[in-house]
C-alpha cells in the first residue's frame, strides 16, 4: 500500500468548506478545551476545571493573566497536592477542591487573604496545617477525609459561619473552638467524639449535628443555645438525656437539661433542710459499726436517667441508714429523735422548740425524703411541672398545727414500710429477669426495659415462642422506633395473658413505655413467674 506524503495529505482542491473546516479542526491541539477554560477565567475572574482529570496545575496557565481569578473550581479531579500556582491568586475567594487526593496543604496558602470559602471534602488529609487558620474563612468543609484532629489554633477563624467536618476520625474538639463567635452550622457527623465542649453553648449555633458518635452526654449548659433550630444526634450511646428523651426532639431535649440545671444548683438556705444531699442506701452513717453496715441493701447511684416524670436523686434528702434499720421495731417511743436524727443524717441539737415542734420538724424532713424517693419509684411526679423551689416549699411550709396532730411515730412507720416494700419489688423485678436470662440489667432498670425487648424474652423463657416476633436492635440501627418499642410490649402483655396472668396483675403499656410504675411492671412479672412454678404447673 503506498504511502501519502505531506502534500498528498493536502485536501484537493475544490473540496467544500465543511471538509476544510473538520480536517482543520482535527490539527487543533487536544487541550483547546483547556485553553479555552484558561481564557474564559481571564475574562471573567471565575476558573473552571472541573472534572478534567488534572494531576497537576495546567502548565500552559502562565499564558493567561489569572491574577484577578476570584472563583476557582478544580474539583473531581487527581490533584495530590494544593497547586501552588493557586496559592498566587491573590484575589481569590472561593477555592473548591472537593474530590480530589490531596495529601497536604501547603504553608503558601496563607497568601489567599481574600479567601472566604474553601472546599477541601473527599480528600485524603490526615491533618489541616495552622496556616489555615490565618485565612478569614467564612465556610470550611473538610468532611470526609481522614483527619484525625483539628489544630488548636482554630479559635482564630473570627468569621467563621458554617464549619463541616463530618465523616473523619476525629476523637476530640479542641478547647478553642468556642472562640468561633460567628459560628451559625457546625456539622462533627460520623466522627469518634465521646464528649461535648461545654464552650460550644456560647455560640450562636443554628444547626448543630453530630449524630453518629459516642457521646452519652449532653453539657446542660446546653440549654442556652437559644438560635438552635436544628440539632442532630442520632446513634450515640446517650444516656443524659435518655433515649425517650431524646427521641421526641429538641423541645424536650432542652426541657430535660433546664430540669438538670435547676436540680444541680444550689436552693435558697431558707428551701434546705440541714443536710440536703443523695439518697443512698448503701453507705453508713457516721459513727455506725461495721455490722450495721454491711446490711445495706443496693444504693440508688444509677445513670442519672429522666423520663417525663422522674426526679433527680439531688432532690432528695439524705438517708444514710442501711434498709435492715427501717423497720417498726427500729423506731421506738423513747428513742424516736434520735433514731430520726441518724436517718436525716443530722445531728440533735439543743433547741427552744417545744417537743410536739420537734415532733413536726422531724416529720418534715421524714415526709421529703419519703416522698422524693416514692415519686421516682412510681413515676408521678410534679417537679416537671411546676418550679422545684415551689414544690419544696409547699412539702416543708404546712400548717404545724395540722401536723401536730398527726402521730410521727405511727406516719414514719408507714412511710418507711412503704418505701422498704417497693424497693424489695424492684429488687425481686431485676433478680426475677437477670437469674432466668442469665443477664446483667443496667443501674437503670426502667430504661433497660422500655423497648420491651428483655420481657419479651423472658416471656418466651418462660413459655418458648409465646412471643412469635421481637424487635430488636440492630448495628445499623441501634435503637427502636417507638412504634416498634410499642409492638413489643403489647406483645408481651398478649404473651402474659396466654400464659394466664390475671387481668388485675397486668400492667398498661406506658407503665412500660414510660417508666410511669416499675411497681406494676413488677407485679406483672412475679405473676408471670409464678405461672411457671413447678407448684403451680403441678395444681394445673
Amino acid at each position: 500500500m503506498a504511502t501519502l506524503g505531506p502534500e498528498s495529505a493536502r485536501p484537493p482542491l475544490g473540496s467544500s468548506p465543511l471538509v476544510q473546516a473538520h480536517i482543520g479542526s482535527a490539527n487543533l491541539p487536544p487541550n483547546r478545551g483547556l485553553e479555552r477554560a484558561l481564557e474564559e477565567a481571564a475574562a471573567s475572574g471565575v476558573l473552571n476545571l472541573s472534572c478534567r482529570k488534572l494531576k497537576e496545575f495546567p502548565r500552559t496557565a502562565a499564558n493567561h493573566d489569572l491574577s484577578d481569578t476570584v472563583e476557582a473550581d478544580l474539583s473531581k479531579n487527581r490533584l495530590t497536592d494544593v497547586p501552588s500556582e493557586v496559592c498566587h491568586l491573590v484575589a481569590l475567594e472561593t477555592l473548591n477542591l472537593y474530590h480530589n487526593c490531596i495529601r497536604s496543604i501547603p504553608d503558601s496558602i496563607i497568601s489567599l487573604q481574600s479567601l472566604t470559602s474553601l472546599n477541601l471534602s473527599r480528600n485524603q488529609l490526615g491533618s489541616l496545617p495552622a496556616c489555615l487558620c490565618g485565612l478569614p474563612l467564612r465556610v470550611l468543609n473538610a468532611s470526609n477525609n481522614k483527619l484525625v484532629s483539628l489544630p488548636e489554633t482554630i479559635g482564630q477563624l473570627q468569621r467563621l459561619m458554617e464549619l463541616d467536618i463530618s465523616c473523619n476520625e476525629i476523637t476530640a474538639l479542641p478547647r478553642h473552638i468556642g472562640r468561633l463567635k460567628a459560628l451559625r452550622e457546625l456539622n462533627v457527623r460520623r466522627n469518634l467524639l465521646c464528649v461535648l465542649p461545654e464552650d460550644l453553648a456560647d455560640l450562636p449555633l443554628v444547626k448543630f449535628d453530630f449524630s453518629c458518635n459516642k457521646v452519652s452526654t449532653i453539657p446542660v449548659c446546653y440549654r442556652k443555645m437559644k438560635q438552635l433550630q436544628t440539632l442532630q444526634l442520632e446513634n450515640n450511646p446517650l444516656q443524659s438525656p435518655p433515649a425517650q428523651i431524646c427521641i421526641k426532639g429538641k423541645v424536650h431535649i432542652f426541657k430535660y437539661l433546664s430540669i438538670e440545671a435547676c436540680r444541680s444548683e444550689k436552693m435558697p438556705d431558707s428551701l434546705y433542710l440541714p443536710v440536703m444531699g443523695r439518697i443512698n442506701l448503701s453507705r453508713p452513717t457516721t459513727g455506725r459499726s461495721k455490722q450495721d453496715s454491711d446490711s445495706g441493701v443496693g444504693s440508688d447511684n444509677g445513670d442519672k436517667r429522666l423520663s417525663a416524670t422522674e426526679p433527680s436523686d439531688e432532690d432528695s434528702l439524705s438517708l444514710n441508714v442501711p434498709m435492715s434499720h427501717i423497720t417498726e421495731e427500729g423506731i421506738g417511743k423513747d428513742d424516736s429523735s434520735e433514731h430520726i436524727s441518724s436517718l436525716t443524717g443530722t445531728h440533735t441539737h439543743t433547741h427552744t422548740h417545744t417537743q410536739s415542734g420537734q415532733h413536726v420538724a422531724m416529720v418534715d424532713k421524714l415526709y421529703y425524703a419519703i416522698y422524693c424517693h416514692l415519686v421516682k419509684l412510681s413515676g408521678q411526679c410534679l417537679m416537671c411541672y411546676v418550679p422545684f423551689s415551689f414544690v419544696v416549699a409547699a412539702v416543708f411550709l404546712r400548717s404545724h398545727k395540722s401536723l401536730e396532730s398527726v402521730d410521727p411515730q405511727f406516719t414514719m412507720r408507714r412511710k418507711m414500710e412503704q418505701l422498704r416494700e417497693e424497693l424489695e419489688l424492684m429488687e425481686q423485678l431485676r433478680d426475677s429477669i437477670e437469674s432466668r436470662l442469665k443477664v446483667v440489667l443496667p443501674e437503670d432498670l426502667g430504661s433497660s426495659l422500655m423497648d420491651g425487648v428483655v420481657l419479651c424474652h423472658l416471656a418466651n423463657h418462660i413459655r418458648p415462642r409465646s412471643v412469635a416476633s421481637i424487635h430488636v436492635p440492630s448495628p445499623a440501627v441501634p435503637k427502636l422506633s417507638m412504634a416498634k418499642c410499642r409492638r413489643n410490649v403489647e406483645n408481651f402483655l398478649d404473651a402474659c395473658r396466654k400464659i394466664g396472668v390475671p387481668e388485675d396483675k397486668l400492667c398498661l403499656p406506658h407503665h412500660i413505655l414510660e417508666e410511669k410504675g416499675l411497681v406494676k411492671v413488677s407485679i406483672t412479672v412475679q405473676a408471670l413467674v409464678d405461672e411457671a412454678s413447678p407448684r403451680h404447673s403441678a395444681l394445673t
